[in-house]
C-alpha cells in the first residue's frame, strides 16, 4: 500500500545504460508511486534499459541536467491533477547514490518538519574516490557561500533530494545546466524554506563523469554553480 502524500522518483540520465537498471533495481519497492527517467540526449541505450527495467521514459533532447530536470517537470504537469506527486525525488542514474536511503530523506517530509531535504555527502560515508578533490573543493567554497549570505547548516550541493511539489513549484526553476541544483538550494533560502539534510552514503559512479572526468566539464560546472550564487546575492 502506498504512503500518503503521492511520491514521484525523477531521474535524469545522459548516457547512463549500464548502471540504470541498477539504480531502479534499488529503490524500495512500495514508496513512489512512478519513476520517471528522463533520456537526457543520450547515444546509448539508456532509454531501453530504463524502459525495461520499468520506469516510465521521458526524452529530452537538449542536453544539460537542469534541461532533464525541467523535462521531467514538465511530464509531471501535464498529468491529471490526482496524479501530480505531492513529493518529488530527485536522483543521479549512475549508481553513485544509494536508493535504498530514499525512506532517510523522505522522513522529515512525512513528518511535516520539512519543506526540502537534501542528501548530504558531507556528512555520510563516502567511498574513497567518489568525490574527486575539485569536487569536495568546489562544494565547500559553494556551501561556505550559502552560510555566509543565508544563514542555516548547508553542507552538500548533492543530487539526491526531495521537496514537496508545491515548495517547488514556488521556485520557479529554470537553470538548464549545471546550476540546478544551488539554483533550487538559492532559492528556497531566499524564500525561507525549511531544508533539512540527512547524511547518505555516496560511491564511484559507474562509467565516467559528465562533469568532473572532463576539465573543461569542472571548470563550466564551477563556473555556474558560483555564478547562480552571485546571481540571487
Amino acid at each position: 500500500m502506498f504512503p500518503t502524500p503521492r511520491i514521484a522518483v525523477l531521474i535524469p540520465a545522459h548516457n547512463e545504460a549500464q548502471s540504470i537498471a541498477l539504480v531502479l533495481a534499488e529503490l524500495p519497492a512500495g514508496v513512489a508511486q512512478e519513476v520517471v527517467v528522463v533520456d537526457n540526449a543520450s547515444t546509448d541505450d539508456t532509454a531501453r534499459v530504463a524502459r525495461a527495467a520499468g520506469a516510465t521514459v521521458v526524452p529530452e533532447p537538449r542536453p544539460g541536467y537542469g534541461s532533464a530536470c525541467l523535462a521531467g517537470l514538465a511530464y509531471y504537469a501535464a498529468q491529471p491533477a490526482g496524479q501530480r506527486p505531492e513529493i518529488l525525488v530527485f536522483l543521479d542514474g549512475d549508481h553513485s547514490d544509494y536508493p535504498e536511503q530514499l525512506p532517510e530523506l523522505l522522513a522529515p517530509l512525512l513528518a511535516g518538519t520539512a519543506d526540502m531535504v537534501i542528501g548530504s555527502r558531507a556528512l555520510g560515508e563516502r567511498e574513497r574516490g567518489a568525490l574527486l578533490p575539485q569536487q569536495r573543493f568546489g562544494n565547500w567554497l559553494a556551501t561556505r557561500l550559502l552560510r555566509l549570505r543565508y544563514g542555516g547548516t548547508h553542507t552538500d550541493l548533492g543530487p539526491f533530494r526531495a521537496i514537496r511539489t508545491a515548495a517547488l513549484n514556488r521556485l520557479h526553476m529554470a537553470d538548464t545546466t549545471y546550476g540546478w541544483t544551488v539554483e533550487m538550494q538559492v532559492k528556497a533560502a531566499r524564500l525561507g524554506l525549511r531544508v533539512v539534510e540527512v547524511p547518505v552514503r555516496y560511491r564511484r559512479r559507474i562509467g565516467t563523469s559528465k562533469v568532473s572526468g572532463m576539465v573543461r566539464g569542472t571548470i563550466g560546472a564551477g563556473y555556474k554553480i558560483l555564478w547562480t550564487i552571485f546571481k540571487y546575492w
